[in-house]
C-alpha cells in the first residue's frame, strides 16, 4: 500500500437546510468529492469523554458525519509522518470528513451528552481489513475536552 498522508483527509462543509418542523441535514451524494462507492452506512454512539481508538482500515474509505453532539477525530500516520491531525465535527461545524484507507484514527465525544457518528463506507464492514491498537500504543493526550 502506498503511504497515506494526513493531508489526504478531505473535509467538506455540509448543508443544513432550515425547514418547518425541523432542519434537513445533508450527509453525502454520489456526486460529492470523497464518494468512492457504497458498501454500508452505520451509526456509532460515543458517550461524553469516551475515547474509541485506535483503528486503521486497510481498504475502507470512511465518510464521517456528526449530526448530533460534538466529536473530536484524531488522525495519525505512523509510517514516516510525525504528529497528529484533529478535526472537530458537530452542530457548531457540520461537515463530513473523508478518510482514505491506511490512516490510524480515533475519536472522542466532547459534548455534554452522547454524540452520534455516521460512517458512510465504500465497503461493508470486514473485521479482517481493520487493524487495531490500544489507546496507549499511540501517544496522544486524550485529556477530556468537554464542551
Amino acid at each position: 500500500m502506498d503511504e497515506i498522508k494526513l493531508d489526504q483527509i478531505l473535509v467538506t462543509s455540509l448543508d443544513r437546510v432550515p425547514a418547518s418542523g425541523g432542519d434537513v441535514m445533508h450527509a453525502m451524494k454520489n456526486s460529492d468529492m470523497g464518494y468512492t462507492g457504497f458498501g454500508e452506512a452505520y451509526f456509532s454512539w460515543v458517550n461524553p469523554g469516551a475515547v474509541k481508538a485506535w483503528k486503521n482500515h486497510q481498504r475502507m474509505t470512511m465518510n464521517l458525519v456528526v449530526p448530533i453532539g460534538q466529536v473530536r477525530f484524531v488522525f495519525c500516520s505512523l509510517s514516516t509522518e510525525t504528529g497528529f491531525r484533529e478535526e472537530i465535527l458537530g452542530s457548531a461545524r457540520y461537515a463530513r470528513v473523508t478518510v482514505p484507507p491506511g490512516i490510524w484514527f480515533g475519536f472522542q465525544g466532547i459534548a455534554k451528552s452522547s454524540s452520534l457518528v455516521l460512517n458512510i463506507a465504500d465497503i461493508q464492514h470486514d473485521q479482517k481489513e481493520c487493524l487495531r491498537k490500544d489507546t496507549r500504543e499511540i501517544p496522544f493526550n486524550w485529556s477530556n475536552k468537554l464542551s
